[in-house]
């Protein structure tokens, strides 16, 4: 039962504020839509402000993965790769660690694809026929799928 005063019964702000989200709401249209860019831009940003660091004064992050193992993890080289995307050598950016060159060669095509549908422009679609089966997998597989392939890499990059 609700509970109900002399005022009538009460509401919680979310539930009468249009902006906010209750708890089993749906976001706005527009709002799910601007998640992918936000995330996106976000991570590039932070990247960015890290190579910067990195390449103004020599400091990182030290990888607590590889101090403790002696092995590389699958970020290992990003912040040096960042600097050198910053001076503008693409090869020695890519040998610091190709698979995050790759992926942030994906994230910033999917950015500018993202871009251009919000201001108007086309919308980049798979076709039916592959869209349809990547749709029907859940979104925690591909989770797996990506830890699986982050140890695949880490692994190889450290044996060969």
């Amino acid at each position: 039962m609700g509970l109900v005063s002399a005022a009538g019964p009460k509401h919680s702000k979310a539930a009468s504020d249009p902006t906010t989200y209750g708890a089993g709401s749906v976001p706005h249209p527009t709002a799910r839509r601007a998640r992918g860019p936000v995330g996106v831009g976000a991570f590039l940003a932070g990247g960015l402000a890290l190579s910067l660091v990195y390449r103004t004064t020599g400091l990182g992050i030290p990888c607590p993965f590889r101090a403790v193992t002696g092995w590389q993890c699958p970020l290992c080289g990003a912040t040096r790769m960042g600097a050198e995307l910053l001076r503008g050598d693409l090869p020695a950016a890519f040998g610091y660690n190709p698979g995050v060159f790759i992926a942030l060669v994906v994230l910033a095509l999917s950015a500018v694809a993202w871009t251009v549908a919000a201001v108007g422009g086309p919308t980049l679609r798979l076709p039916r026929r592959l869209a349809d089966p990547i749709h029907r997998v859940p979104g925690w597989s591909w989770i797996c799928v990506a830890a699986a392939a982050a140890v695949l890499y880490a692994v190889l990059r450290n044996l060969l």
